[in-house]
């Protein structure tokens, strides 16, 4: 094991055992230092007390080279989180005194340009899921599918680990065990529970089989939906209702909470559906469309 390796090994017991994160988290910094680590051996650096202030520098450059010739895993936000990997790593190493200085304490992360999501119309939504098939076993499982996510406004994660267990469908609610582990209540509408009872009862029991467990949304070989069966999902029905929007499995999540919030929702009970810890991530989705706003004067205001 080289000196990377060793400093990584001991800052991977930090963060599990003193800042208790996820092992999801923990993979994430893991993957970015392991794009770092290579760079230093190029330039034959060995050891980590080697590197300093001006290497860390010229790795960002030579990432955002990366980025303009459109490599995957360079852009704006994803160099952003490899600072924030490095930063963090080397303030560990300096906090434990395995390093003489930390070489990233003057490394500046830059502001992201928060882009607002994309956001499908009500009258869009009901185009997609006219789309679907309810005559074959796909379709079926694809509207119960496409009907929760956008009911519940689950992240892609939630809805492809959804257990039997975390149905309470006459009560009108799902429990998600969501980022961090941490769980949540949400309300799902009667539409998307009656197309996941038809879904369960009709579809879902053809393909299970003795490897499907409790999962809820399975493949047609019986095995738990991927991430990108999901996207695949989403994409079909789109392209059959002719949207040109650039679409992804989270803008049923984005058109949940935009079209709650369009609604009247409290934003601090659209936090606590979405799973927010922070009410900023909510506030993102107060984009309201200007022509609502105008709608909403006109009818409210007394001298419009």
């Amino acid at each position: 094991m080289n000196d990377f390796e060793e400093k990584l090994k001991l800052y991977n017991i930090f963060l599990r055992t003193e800042k208790t994160l996820s092992e999801n988290t923990i993979n994430s910094y893991n993957f970015d230092l392991h794009i770092f680590f290579p760079y230093l051996v190029k330039k034959k650096i060995n050891r980590i007390e080697e590197v300093k202030e001006d290497v860390i520098n010229n790795f960002i450059i030579y990432l955002r080279k990366l980025k303009n010739k459109k490599e995957v895993y360079y852009s704006d936000k994803s160099i952003n989180r490899y600072i924030s990997s490095i930063k963090g790593f080397f303030s560990f190493l300096e906090s434990e005194e395995l390093i003489p200085y930390n070489p990233s304490e003057n490394l500046i992360t830059p502001k992201s340009k928060r882009q607002l999501p994309d956001v499908l119309s009500v009258q869009e939504i009901d185009l997609i899921f006219s789309k679907i098939d309810l005559k074959t076993i796909a379709g079926m499982r694809d509207r119960a599918l496409l009907e929760t996510l956008y009911s519940s406004g689950l992240r892609v994660s939630e809805a492809i680990n959804l257990d039997a267990s975390n149905l309470y469908l006459k009560e009108g609610y799902l429990r998600i065990l969501g980022k961090g582990s941490k769980e949540r209540i949400v309300p799902i509408g009667s539409s998307a529970s009656k197309y996941l009872q038809l879904y369960i009862t009709g579809a879902r029991e053809r393909i299970a089989n003795v490897k499907s467990g409790n999962i809820i949304f399975l493949n047609l070989r019986g095995g738990k939906l991927s991430r990108m069966g999901v996207w695949d999902i989403l994409k079909k029905y789109c392209s059959a209702a002719n949207i040109k929007k650039s679409i992804h499995p989270h803008s049923l999540r984005h058109s949940f909470a935009t079209h709650l919030l369009e609604g009247g929702a409290n934003i601090l009970m659209v936090k606590e559906m979405l799973g927010h810890s922070d009410i900023s991530t909510t506030q993102i989705y107060t984009h309201i469309d200007k022509e609502f706003l105008i709608e909403v004067y006109k009818t409210f205001h007394p001298r419009a």
